[in-house]
C-alpha cells in the first residue's frame, strides 16, 4: 500500500529525511516516531505527494511518485484522509460545512454529503455538535471533527500527524481509541508521535526516525 525505496528528501538547511525504506501494508496500524524536527511530517508529506525525493521512489497504492502526472494527483490524495495537529478547521464554517468540504471540491451530491458527513458525525461522537462553530468546541471535539474530515472520502488510508499533540492524556487515549476503532474496518493508518510512552502501550508495529534517518523497524 505504502513503499519508500532508498528515499531521500533535503532542506536548503540541509535537513530533510535520508534513504528511508519503508512498507506499510493494507490495513494496517503504523506508528513513525521521533522527537519535534526528526523528519516525521516530511514522510506524511512525501506520502501525500505534496513534495518529491530527490532521490528513491515512494509508492502509494498504483501510484508512482517517479511516474505520477500532476493531473492524477488529486486521484491520489482522494484515497488518502489527513489528520493534523493543529486542526486546521474553517472557523466561519460550521461542524456539518467543515466535514462537508472535501466533497464538495470532489462533485458529491447533495443527499450524498448530507448522508456521508451524519453517518460520519455520528461515528465520532458529535452527531449533536453538527452546526456549532470550531471555536464552541473542545479541543477533543475539533479532533475528532478533523477524524471526521479525513474519513469523509472513505479512503484507504489515514495519514494522522501528531493528532494527540495537543490534547491531555485523558483525550488522547479517547482518540486512540476512535483511531484504532477505523482501523478494525479496514482503513490503514499512519500516525505520527512523539508521545513514546503512549504509542508503545498500544503493541502496533512503530518505527522510529531522528535526525531524518531510520532508527528500528
Amino acid at each position: 500500500m505504502i513503499g519508500f525505496n532508498n528515499v531521500t528528501y533535503t532542506y536548503p538547511n540541509g535537513m530533510g529525511v535520508f534513504n528511508v525504506h519503508l512498507r506499510i501494508l493494507p490495513g494496517e496500524f503504523y506508528f513513525l516516531i521521533g522527537p519535534s524536527g526528526a523528519g516525521k511530517t516530511t514522510i506524511i508529506r512525501l506520502i501525500y505527494m505534496d513534495m518529491f525525493p530527490d532521490r528513491g521512489e515512494i509508492n502509494v497504492n498504483r501510484f508512482s511518485s517517479k511516474k505520477i502526472r500532476k493531473s492524477k494527483i488529486p486521484q491520489l490524495r482522494r484515497e488518502i484522509g489527513m489528520i493534523p495537529q493543529n486542526f486546521n478547521l474553517l472557523n466561519d464554517r460550521n461542524l456539518f460545512e467543515n466535514v462537508a468540504l472535501p466533497l464538495h471540491v470532489i462533485g458529491c451530491e447533495k443527499k450524498e454529503i448530507r448522508d456521508r458527513v451524519m453517518s460520519l458525525l455520528i461515528e465520532v461522537g458529535l452527531e449533536d455538535k453538527a452546526y456549532e462553530y470550531p471555536r464552541e468546541l473542545s479541543g477533543g471535539e475539533q479532533q475528532r471533527a478533523c477524524i471526521a474530515r479525513g474519513l469523509v472520502k472513505d479512503p484507504d488510508i489515514i495519514l494522522a500527524d501528531e493528532p494527540t499533540g495537543n490534547l491531555d492524556p485523558s483525550t488522547a487515549m479517547q482518540i486512540m481509541g476512535l483511531l484504532e476503532r477505523i482501523n478494525r474496518k479496514g482503513t490503514a493508518v499512519l500516525m505520527t508521535s512523539h508521545n513514546y510512552r503512549l504509542i508503545k502501550e498500544l503493541g502496533h508495529r512503530f518505527i522510529e526516525i531522528k535526525n531524518g534517518i531510520i532508527q528500528t523497524g
